[in-house]
């Protein structure tokens, strides 16, 4: 029997994804209308929880807020552009760039798991962070390492000394 990961690799290399920049709030409705012209869509959603002064209510929020992932011929792609909300494919200049085929799987695989997701700012070892929450607000350092934990290294420039401190993650913001 096949696996998830190879069932959606075959799929996904018959055609390729794009992300679509779309109105800003309107990703459920735009993935709607590009299902029922017959485009395949991803669009992964997150649970978050609001309190109210005396109830919660829980709303489905877009992992990747503005954008909605589509498998679509790059060629003719006018009934694409053409759907209320879309603003433009993603890409160099005016050439649509496809979506890694891997990084797609891997997030259909993680909504098809019905994995607990949510949305992470996107670090690179070597960018600059900010600590924005905690007893070390407003602490920028070099972000080494992303895991749970962000491990962020200070430099003293002068002394050319350096120490390595280790954040929450949802504390750190790109400086």
């Amino acid at each position: 029997m096949e696996s998830a990961l190879a069932a959606v690799r075959r799929a996904t290399a018959e055609s390729q994804w794009y992300a679509l920049g779309i109105t800003a709030r309107h990703e459920k409705a735009v993935a709607r209308i590009l299902n029922q012209k017959g485009y395949e869509t991803l669009l992964p959603l997150y649970t978050r929880r609001h309190q109210y002064e005396k109830r919660t209510r829980d709303f489905e929020l877009p992992l990747f807020p503005g954008y909605v992932f589509c498998r679509f011929d790059p060629v003719v792609r006018l009934p694409v552009l053409t759907t209320p909300g879309v603003l433009h494919v993603v890409g160099a200049g005016r050439t649509p760039v496809a979506v890694d085929a891997d990084e797609i799987a891997a997030i259909q695989i993680a909504v098809l798991a019905k994995a607990r997701m949510m949305p992470a700012p996107f670090w690179k070892t070597g960018e600059r962070g900010r600590v924005v929450r905690g007893p070390l607000k407003g602490v920028e350092g070099i972000v080494m390492t992303v895991k749970e934990s962000v491990r962020m290294v200070l430099s003293v420039s002068l002394l050319q000394r350096s120490l390595l401190v280790e954040v929450d993650a949802d504390c750190v913001r790109p400086a």
